[in-house]
């Protein structure tokens, strides 16, 4: 069996990544799961300068998910290369940035500084920010910006771009062309989508910024119908993420049309979810004499 996955210029060991802003960058979980399994570290986002990010509370849990508001708060640009890349070298994980902004020249800065670090692999970019040049509407809900930041994004680095897409939108495949047309290697579908919880008692929100992203089992199916839909509107490959909290969850994502995919919440439950759902998927391909990622792509029209 092949279980490699070939991303751009790049090729990653397994289809399994954990997901951006759940695994920190890396070294929380060292004690708890064998990183080096791992096919793809998504780190926390990276921005020029570090973030506090919202005020709490920025977590509230839901029937079947959890809604966040963290407010992409990091380290920053030069801590991040300081403190946080001597632990990434270590490891045998590809790894692969997630990088956000405020607008499109905090997105260059971050990529131009990482695109000579040898331990980094590759970008995630966080299309879901809101772009202060444009009245704080997302890049990911204009296609046109899609394009254009991916394309000047191509300009800084031959590593392997990969365009995380809001489901936010009316079409979600409308933001998947725009990023292949931009130079994208791959896409990763779906970020959280927006959500909200209300405390009847106090008659207030629960979390502090009112609104946030909800993640989680509840979202799985919402996940699967854009990486069906977003599959086969482009030809790059797709990474599947929403509510896999299993083995099951991540081949119906593959079976869907992803090439890859990511565990994100589930991790908070089940640390070695990652390693896990390697052997599922390992297991279920031998069971179904599978002997590539690409074969699980011919079941569903």
């Amino acid at each position: 069996m092949d279980t490699t996955v070939k991303i751009g210029n790049t090729v990653w060991n397994n289809p399994v990544g954990v997901a951006s802003g759940t695994f920190g960058y890396g070294p929380e979980y060292r004690k708890l799961v064998d990183l080096d399994r791992i096919g793809v570290i998504y780190t926390k986002a990276v921005t020029v300068h570090p973030r506090k990010g919202n005020p709490t509370p920025r977590l509230a849990e839901t029937p079947s998910g959890l809604l966040n508001a963290i407010g992409l708060a990091n380290v920053g640009l030069d801590e991040f290369i300081r403190t946080k890349t001597p632990f990434l070298k270590k490891i045998k994980s590809d790894v692969l940035v997630n990088v956000a902004g405020s607008d499109e020249d905090d997105y260059k800065q971050v990529v131009e500084a990482l695109d000579g670090e040898e331990t980094i692999d590759g970008f995630e970019i966080n299309f879901s920010c809101p772009n202060v040049k444009k009245g704080c509407l997302a890049f990911g809900t204009d296609p046109y910006a899609v394009e254009k930041l991916t394309g000047d994004l191509r300009k800084l680095t031959k590593k392997p771009l990969v365009i995380k897409l809001t489901p936010n939108v009316t079409d979600i495949t409308l933001i998947a062309k725009a990023a292949e047309a931009g130079g994208a290697d791959a896409v990763s579908c779906i970020n959280t989508l927006l959500g909200m919880a209300i405390d009847i008692r106090r008659k207030k929100p629960v979390l502090a910024n009112k609104t946030g992203g909800l993640s989680g089992p509840a979202i799985k199916p919402v996940g699967l119908a854009a990486v069906y839909r977003v599959s086969r509107a482009v030809g790059i490959p797709v990474v599947g993420i929403g509510g896999i909290s299993s083995g099951e969850d991540a081949v119906e994502y593959l079976l869907a049309g992803a090439s890859a995919i990511q565990v994100g919440t589930g991790t908070f439950a089940h640390p070695e979810l990652a390693n896990d759902i390697e052997d599922f998927i390992e297991k279920y391909m031998q069971d179904n004499k599978l002997e590539k990622i690409a074969d699980f792509h011919q079941f569903i029209d």
